[in-house]
């Protein structure tokens, strides 16, 4: 018995190594504050300590390769530990401002809202507004899914819709410093902080129907106006927070689909595990598998009326934008 219980310890310190060593690597090759020689050199030297490490697994020293190994690893946790997230920079203008707000009984008033007057995708003239809201006139919160590459991968949006006609976007993206890009890879390693950003309809989904030529669906959810509004709440005090204490984006814990919770939440329904919550673009068959969308009429036809482009490009970002691309869409009944 005593070589199958070695030989399970052994590939089970195998894994273990492999990847620690992987992310320590990728880590080093991220973060390192050297310039990119430095930190290419460091990440392979860790790559080739653990291979070396995983060569002596199956020779006589492998005690001794572990205990030096699992020291390094810690020292690379220790650094990992002090990396904290930039509250300034030259951030890209897009994301430069982090919303925030008050409120005053059932009136909420918004800072840095953002209503960008977008002509193309590179080409806008900037502005943040102060935007004040009775909450007792939130009346519905819908889901935007913004699907920029292919079908299983999508941004989330959720908008919340007054009795006035107005409504308000609210987007957690990555804080991009200005001519930075988005890496899903990279922001797995603490490479860019997060930003909430709050804005007008035709700011934040215009751009991405008419501009960048993502496929924009929108799924309207079964929430009533006191749940609605507690999820209100509930994004504004995150949004006051990391105006407070800055925070990492990560591509798999912190980024807009953790926003689902919050809205199964919404639907008083409870949220358990699914791979839908990490592969985003399946979120409306999650959804409606929970009954947070209008159950009455298949997905299908819920699917069909989703999209957006036809609509929006129709409209052209006029001050009707947000009816105009809810021509058709069915909503649940008694949601509002």
């Amino acid at each position: 018995m005593v070589r199958p219980v070695r030989a399970i310890v052994i590939a089970v310190l195998l894994f273990v190594v492999a990847a620690a060593a992987a992310w320590s690597s990728l880590a080093l090759w991220y973060r390192l504050p050297l310039p990119e020689l430095g930190r290419q050199a460091s990440a392979i030297l860790f790559g080739l300590f653990g291979a070396s490490v995983i060569v002596a697994l199956f020779g006589r020293r492998r005690i001794r390769a572990v205990l030096a190994f699992v020291a390094a690893f810690v020292i690379v946790l220790f650094w990992w530990s002090t990396i904290e997230p930039q509250a300034n920079g030259a951030w890209a203008p897009d994301v430069a401002r982090q919303v925030t707000g008050e409120f005053d009984g059932d009136q909420l008033t918004l800072t840095n809202v953002r209503e960008f007057q977008w002509r193309s995708a590179t080409d806008f003239t900037e502005q943040w507004t102060t935007r004040s809201y009775d909450l007792n006139k939130l009346k519905n919160v819908d889901m935007f899914m913004s699907y920029w590459s292919g079908p299983t991968i999508a941004h989330v949006i959720m908008s919340f819709g007054f009795d006035d006609g107005r409504y308000l976007a609210w987007s957690i993206e990555v804080r991009r410093l200005s001519g930075g890009s988005f890496s899903p890879l990279a922001d797995l390693f603490k490479s860019s902080p997060l930003v909430i950003i709050a804005a007008d309809e035709r700011d934040v989904i215009g751009l991405r129907s008419n501009f960048r030529g993502e496929d924009v669906q929108i799924y309207r959810l079964r929430a009533t106006p006191a749940a609605a509004r507690l999820l209100l709440r509930e994004y504004v005090s995150d949004a006051n927070a990391l105006a407070a204490r800055p925070a990492f984006y990560n591509s798999l814990t912190t980024n807009c689909t953790t926003t689902i919770v919050k809205m199964m939440r919404v639907a008083g329904d409870a949220v358990p595990m699914d791979w839908r919550l990490i592969v985003n673009g399946y979120l409306p068959e999650y959804a409606y598998d929970r009954r947070a969308l209008d159950i009455s009429v298949p997905l299908s036809q819920l699917r069909s009326a989703a999209h957006i482009a036809a609509r929006a490009h129709e409209d052209g970002l006029s001050p009707n934008f947000s009816q105009a691309i809810r021509v058709g869409v069915p909503s649940p009944q008694g949601a509002f």
